[in-house]
């Protein structure tokens, strides 16, 4: 049972779907509990087409999505089903806690059990509100309002035709503010971003250290003391005088206080300081006069307090990377949205970035977004704008302690690629970095501090960013899914010792999640990621050959390792073995393509193979509950039908013709 799927997975996650609605269901059902399967299919599709996926992790702001924008914009249903949806969803959210899917990463139980009561309160006038409609639902609930079938294709046409032949009356001035709002506001499909691989920091303590060094925050630190409450006087065009500028520049050690100028403008490394403080507000112009924000007050004695709010206005500073008196590069005119795609890439690649491939990249998002002809005499100049104030930007925040920058040799990993097929650099840049990566050339990092600003802001736009650690205090069924799901080998590792040493280092927790399990595609792969994670990883499946509940999963994956060979195994082994593929299929593929294979196989005798596994005692209790009712049963009834029809009418004749006896 994943709870995670690529965009192009869509077989795999409507069976997924399927599987949690049906499962979900049964559940509510059995605890009395309020559950529509439209609300729960619309849930798990607003987690699934959203920037990170991720079925099972919820937060406020995910609640709010669902209850405030999604239903009311897509969800086509009755309005009683439409207003239980928070029920609904409290219902689904404590479902996923009781089985251990909850991605503990999102928010705790109570923390959604508080949102969902939060926006319920809200949600009766966001049904109400007819502008929140998508054009889609408006149309779907016009041709509910004239009674067709929405899951009949020919009554759907004939209302088609019945709207282009003016024959159906609606309100045309709400759809037209409905698309209008549309236009503004487009769907709530986000583009899904790439998953990033678990990263380790070091602890608090030595980021603050870090921070403590950093050259630009000394500086900002030192400029806003230089500044002080009293201020310091601007001219009439809002700048330092220029005896305060070079006064200034080598206070902050710019190098620029003895340059030849006609005024603080021709200063840029001070100007550009000046605009970063700015920017965090920690200085401000008051009645001519550049003064300290007095609230600043705390950042200025917190190094570490400072560094991040730095961070975060550095990607507002585009317009004041590169000379002073040049015009703005087209890096600068899109630097807030360019520059965070550049330490994106660099936080999910392995070691020192070339910065050549980089430019190529830039460059050619520069192409996509200013349509730039190639035979333009300006092509290759404002070619050269970009690289520069590529390398300007990352000297900058090199000072502030995000990246290191050295000269070297790339790794051959960054050339390795530029033959492949699926390649999205066109020829010419890829004979161009051949080249360039040929010899040495300058590289990027990220500094721990780098990984964690860039970290949180993935987290701030709903991005999943594991961090090794973070699940310490997770459930041993959550620690062991989120691994299973989302980890590497070698972090899996680093996040299992992690949480063993929290946890008194007993294994036994682990396996107890892996048996309470109740989806067993989910406990194999649970038991996969601990024992991938463990040295000892075969010697904890032979252990558990004979484990009641986790016996058939050892043995399926001591069967894969060819560790052992089918003709080992018992009979009892072998029925159990069989029990266990047919629950993996019917989690995978669903009821009716459990029938349909066993038929193919056993032919007239697959009422008797299921009942056979049904009574074969696999601890799966969820499972063969399911087999029992979904399979075997309807097998059961199809064949009895089969054999009243081929067997012999009354009064029909037997074998050589005679009639038989009554």
């Amino acid at each position: 049972m994943r709870t995670f799927f690529e965009p192009g997975e869509d077989e795999e996650f409507e069976a997924a779907k399927d599987l949690l609605i049906r499962r979900c269901l049964d559940w509510a059902d059995g605890g009395g509990l309020n559950a529509h399967p439209t609300v729960v299919a619309s849930a798990l599709d607003a987690r699934h087409r959203s920037t990170d996926g991720r079925l099972a992790f919820w937060n406020a702001e995910q609640v709010g999505r669902f209850l405030g924008e999604w239903i009311p914009r897509y969800v086509i249903a009755p309005r009683e089903v439409l207003e239980a949806a928070p029920e609904t969803l409290l219902t689904l959210l404590r479902y996923l806690d009781a089985t251990g899917l909850r991605d503990p990463r999102g928010a705790t139980p109570a923390e959604l059990e508080a949102a969902v009561a939060e926006a319920a309160k809200e949600y009766p006038a966001v049904l109400d509100d007819l502008l929140r409609l998508g054009p889609a639902k408006f149309w779907a609930q016009v041709a509910l309002d004239h009674g067709v079938d929405l899951t009949d294709q020919k009554a759907l046409n004939r209302f088609q035709r019945d709207i282009d032949a003016g024959r159906v009356a609606y309100d045309a001035d709400l759809l037209e503010k409905i698309v209008e709002a549309r236009f503004l506001d487009p769907g709530l499909d986000e583009e899904r971003a790439f998953p990033q691989p678990p990263v380790v920091l070091p602890p608090v303590p030595e980021l603050a250290a870090a921070a403590a060094r950093s050259e630009t925050v000394r500086r900002l630190t030192a400029l806003a003391d230089w500044a002080g409450k009293d201020g310091r006087p601007l001219t009439t065009a809002g700048n330092l005088r220029l005896a305060d500028a070079r006064e200034l520049a080598q206070l902050l050690g710019t190098g620029e206080h003895d340059l030849k100028a006609r005024s603080a403008t021709e200063l840029p490394k001070l100007n550009f300081l000046l605009e970063w403080a700015k920017g965090i507000r920690i200085v401000r112009v008051h009645k001519s006069r550049l003064v300290r924000v007095a609230k600043a007050a705390p950042l200025l004695r917190d190094p570490e307090q400072l560094w991040s709010p730095a961070f975060e206005a550095f990607f507002d500073l585009g317009l004041e990377v590169g000379p002073p008196e040049s015009f703005a590069s087209l890096l600068a005119e899109d630097f807030d949205e360019a520059m965070p795609d550049v330490l994106n890439s660099v936080y999910g690649l392995p070691g020192r970035v070339p910065v050549a491939r980089l430019q190529e990249s830039v460059w050619l998002a520069c192409q996509e977004n200013y349509p730039i002809d190639d035979d333009d005499l300006r092509h290759d100049l404002w070619r050269q704008e970009v690289d520069r104030d590529l390398v300007a930007a990352l000297e900058a925040l090199a000072e502030l302690g995000a990246v290191e920058l050295d000269h070297g040799m790339a790794d051959e990993l960054y050339s390795s690629d530029l033959d492949d097929e699926d390649q999205v650099l066109p020829p010419a840049a890829r004979d161009r970095l051949r080249a360039r990566l040929a010899e040495p050339g300058l590289l990027v990092s990220l500094t721990p501090l780098g990984v964690r600003g860039i970290r949180e802001r993935m987290l701030a736009e709903g991005r999943d960013a594991p961090l090794v650690g973070e699940l310490a205090q997770a459930t041993p069924g959550e620690l062991l899914g989120v691994l299973a799901e989302h980890y590497p080998p070698d972090t899996a590792v680093m996040e299992l010792d992690g949480w063993l040493a929290a946890h008194g280092g007993d294994v036994e927790p682990l396996l107890d999640a892996i048996r309470a399990c109740p989806f067993r595609t989910r406990a194999s792969a649970m038991l996969d990621a601990l024992a991938e994670a463990r040295p000892d990883d075969q010697l904890l499946l032979r252990r558990l050959r004979g484990d009641l509940a986790l016996g058939p999963i050892a043995v399926t994956a001591l069967i894969e390792e060819g560790a052992i060979q089918p003709d080992d195994l018992t009979s009892e082994e072998h029925l159990l073995l069989m029990a266990e593929g047919l629950l993996t299929l019917l989690e995978l593929g669903g009821p009716d393509e459990v029938m349909n294979q066993v038929t193919q196989i056993a032919g007239r005798e697959a009422p008797e193979i299921i009942d056979t596994v049904v009574r074969s005692g696999h601890p799966a209790e969820v499972g063969m509950d399911e087999l029992r009712r979904l399979v075997a049963e309807p097998l059961r009834a199809r064949s009895h039908r089969l054999r009243f029809v081929e067997g012999p009418r009354p009064g029909a004749r037997g074998r050589h013709g005679k009639r038989r006896r009554r």
